[in-house]
């Protein structure tokens, strides 16, 4: 049974309209709250608790207050921290020993796009049945508990505190950043009051940007899908590193002294190979999306990689079916397993700065073993829930590059979990040529989906 709702990360879309609306919002919030009354078993007297966070848009107030009166309604206490990364509520509703929690957020989406996500008791995501349940219920009518049942809600006032404390609890305790200048650019977003003060009391110089949100600049020409303005300022600051968040901190970015940009699969690697040397890696989990030189560097060290449907979710579902810690997103969702229980850019940049102390060379020497492959992707607009699979046209084209890479590369084409897209990805060794490919798929797909 498909959702209807959810996505690879939650729901979202665009604020006013379906299903970014109060009044769905709400809703959604009493379908959860029932959903978690029925699933879960309290001590009598008590009522399950979840936890609400936000990043900084301007609509993040709104949603909040619905999804709040839709839990409360249901019989659900809850807990508002404000703007606060996505991987924060994940660590603070595990270590709280909530029974959910909750952030509102369209990650590295504009301003105007606005979602909402889940995280269980454990703080990973919520399993595709526990989602389908929760859209089940959605589709029920409201019944109000009796006022004696409303759920209570209460601000919680040391969040921040306590997540600045969780990060810098994954770096080495017998090392620093001491004598390092670091950017790091928060992308107007829910770290702009985090990210900075970690780096700074673990010894680093920091100079901060995108750290002043208005509500309607998240991801705006910052942050770790526009990583320029990260390169600028490191050039022009003279700084060692810049590290790029996204609007909700699960995603990173990082660039050296020289300005050369490292994106997830590279940053993964440097991880990865820097525990190698301390122990054996198991095996790593990429995506469809991760570039193919990734997997053969890995091969060339003997660890096992495997490739999941592209989500962070599904990256978690294969490392903790194999038993492995380690794995990520080019995108710059990264997951160590033996730090945190989901992406966490904050984190992740942690771990990178503490395999490069260990080390003791540069992003590009640790790197050595890791050249990637050129990739186009192509983003191709089509309505909602195009079927390319039944394209006779976008097959056959498919078909003829894939003969004609002929094992030097690759073809991807895969529905945006997100957005009304056609993501169209060609991987190879050649760089004009894999640009090439792609705009000829790129090119059929335009024409079969008008």
């Amino acid at each position: 049974m498909s959702r209807k709702y959810f996505g690879t990360d939650g729901v979202r879309g665009q604020v006013g309209q379906a299903p970014i609306t109060p009044d769905f919002v709400m809703r959604l919030g009493y379908a959860a709250g029932k959903v978690l009354l029925e699933t879960t078993q309290m001590p009598a007297g008590e009522r399950p608790a979840v936890l609400i966070g936000k990043d900084t848009r301007i609509s993040g107030y709104m949603l909040e207050s619905a999804l709040e009166a839709g839990l409360s309604a249901a019989g659900v206490d809850v807990f508002l921290v404000g703007p606060m990364p996505t991987p924060a509520i994940a660590y603070l509703t595990r270590a709280l020993r909530l029974q959910a929690g909750i952030v509102i957020s369209a990650s590295h989406n504009p301003y105007y796009d606005n979602g909402i996500k889940f995280f269980s008791a454990q703080g990973s995501k919520l399993p595709d049945e526990v989602e389908r349940a929760i859209e089940a219920a959605i589709d029920q009518p409201m019944v109000c508990s009796p006022s004696a049942g409303l759920g209570r809600v209460r601000r919680m006032d040391d969040a921040r505190g306590r997540y600045i404390e969780f990060c810098k609890s994954t770096f080495p305790n017998e090392s620093d950043l001491r004598g390092l200048k670091i950017v790091v650019d928060c992308a107007h977003g829910a770290a702009y009051h985090i990210a900075p003060d970690v780096f700074h009391e673990l010894g680093a110089e920091v100079v901060k940007i995108g750290v002043s949100p208005n509500g309607m600049n998240i991801n705006d020409k910052v942050g770790a899908t526009a990583p320029q303005a990260l390169r600028d300022a490191v050039l022009a600051n003279r700084a060692d590193l810049g590290i790029a968040l996204d609007g909700d901190a699960d995603r990173i970015q990082m660039v050296d002294a020289e300005g050369n940009l490292y994106d997830g699969d590279q940053l993964l690697f440097a991880i990865v190979c820097q525990r190698a040397k301390k122990g054996a890696v198991h095996g790593v989990v990429g995506t469809l999306m991760s570039n193919l030189a990734l997997e053969h560097a890995l091969q060339e060290m003997g660890i096992p990689f495997e490739r999941a449907a592209v989500g962070d979710r599904y990256v978690v579902e294969g490392l903790r079916r194999n038993g492995w810690l380690y794995g990520g997103e080019n995108s710059g969702h990264i997951l160590v397993l033996d730090r945190h229980s989901t992406g966490d850019g904050i984190v992740a940049g942690l771990q990178v700065l503490a395999a490069l102390r260990e080390s003791g060379g540069s992003l590009k020497s640790l790197l050595g073993g890791l050249l990637l492959y050129p990739q186009k992707l192509i983003n191709v607009p089509v309505v909602k829930g195009f079927a390319w699979q039944e394209s006779p046209a976008i097959v056959a084209a498919q078909a003829t590059v894939e003969q004609r890479l002929a094992g030097r590369g690759r073809v991807l084409l895969r529905p945006s979990g997100t957005e009304p897209l056609l993501r169209v990805m060609v991987e190879g060794e050649d760089a004009d040529e894999v640009a090439r490919a792609a705009e000829e798929i790129a090119a059929v797909v335009r024409a079969a989906a008008n």
